[in-house]
């Protein structure tokens, strides 16, 4: 009897190792079904954190441009409206030798401080023409001889130049020192 109960173990052994092979071989499978799913969810998941920063950037970028287009906005404008300021300095720094003249000059200055205010207002600014020639800023339309300035010093403004919000609207015409 115990040789018999010896060979239903054995037996019951055997099959428990056959499922336990078949359980490996389905657990393999599934195991290799996991790992096919974890790598698409990586896959997946990257594609997504790489869609979301691309649309930040996109967010980023049309609002840097909306910002661009508001400050600028008034570009045109008031490059339109630079040879009319160029004309009233003209009058202003004109001689008077009336009256009468000498009132429209008052006019003219007054006139021109408000231009100058409004271009403040509005981020426009005059570029400074003392010291140093900057190619960036200023345009030499001529070179000449100067015993008061060192060369490459701006020796005097044929145009004033501007700058709207630090981005140069006309550059400064000047004549630099050899």
């Amino acid at each position: 009897m115990s040789e018999e109960k010896n060979l239903a173990q054995e037996q019951g052994e055997c099959q428990e190792a056959q499922s336990e092979s078949i359980n490996f071989d389905a657990l393999n499978g599934e195991n290799a079904k996991i790992l096919e799913l974890e790598a698409q969810i990586n896959e997946l998941t990257d594609k997504y954190y790489r869609a979301n920063a691309d649309f930040e950037n996109l967010r980023k970028r049309v609002e840097k441009e909306k910002a661009d287009i508001a400050s600028y906005a008034n570009e045109k404008f008031a490059r339109d409206l630079l040879p009319v300021i160029d004309a009233m300095l003209m009058g202003a720094n004109s001689q008077t030798s009336d009256e009468f003249s000498a009132k429209l000059k008052e006019g003219i200055d007054l006139t021109l401080n408000e231009f100058k205010k409004c271009f403040e207002k509005h981020g426009i600014s005059e570029i400074d023409t003392s010291g140093e020639f900057d190619p960036n800023v200023h345009n030499a339309v001529m070179r000449v001889d100067s015993d008061t300035h060192q060369s490459g010093q701006i020796v005097q403004v044929m145009q004033r130049g501007y700058t709207i919000n630090g981005r140069v609207l006309r550059p400064a015409m000047v004549s630099i020192a050899n």
